[in-house]
């Protein structure tokens, strides 16, 4: 399965390296158990040009491809950070909805909700985010029921996680949805990450 994390200039660092550490392992560990299958997830980060992004606090990232080269996705990950310059670019709301159409699963860490919001992937139902900001999202897309107090909300086709390391639990999750639970527990234990399952 082909995984497509967005990047952007001012991403919360660990939004985008928290699901791309999960799916990673995840395709270790299965290639541990398994020596002679394939690759079970492909990942690689997407952004506007092959340019360097500077992640919020000055992280540089090299993204592997650009959007006009980037592999239609199976799954998409759309992290959050400092949206702003991100939610008023046509190229990325473009992107974004374009690899939602091929995608069998799009989620969003943080405020990436927004961006999927935007873009019209998200239009109605429960999503969560970052706490600091389940008001403002409220309030700019008043169709969306935003909860508080939950580490993610799954729609099916659409899932939302809460801020930062909820990314984690959710990609957890997600992986336990694509490939099952055994390989997300294995997982979560290579990581010596500490689960939160709702």
């Amino acid at each position: 399965m082909k995984v497509a994390i967005l990047a952007f200039d001012q991403v919360e660092a660990l939004d985008l390296a928290g699901p791309y550490e999960v799916f990673t392992t995840a395709s270790r560990m299965h290639q541990r158990e398994s020596p002679a299958a394939a690759v079970l997830f492909d990942v690689h980060c997407v952004a506007q040009n092959h340019m360097p992004v500077r992640a919020r606090a000055g992280l540089t990232l090299l993204p592997t491809h650009a959007f006009e080269d980037a592999p239609a996705p199976d799954v998409l990950i759309v992290p959050g950070g400092v949206v702003d310059d991100a939610l008023t670019s046509t190229q990325t709301l473009a992107w974004i909805a374009r690899a939602d159409r091929s995608a069998q699963i799009t989620a969003s860490v943080c405020t990436g909700a927004f961006l999927l919001a935007a873009s019209g992937v998200l239009t109605t139902g429960e999503v969560t985010t970052h706490w600091e900001d389940l008001d403002d999202l409220a309030r700019r897309f008043p169709a969306l029921t935003v909860r508080d107090g939950v580490r993610w909300v799954d729609q099916g086709r659409v899932v939302t996680s809460a801020g930062i390391s909820a990314g984690i639990d959710m990609s957890l999750h997600l992986v336990a949805r694509l490939a099952g639970m055994a390989l997300a527990e294995r997982t979560a234990h290579q990581m010596d990450f500490q689960w939160t399952r709702a």
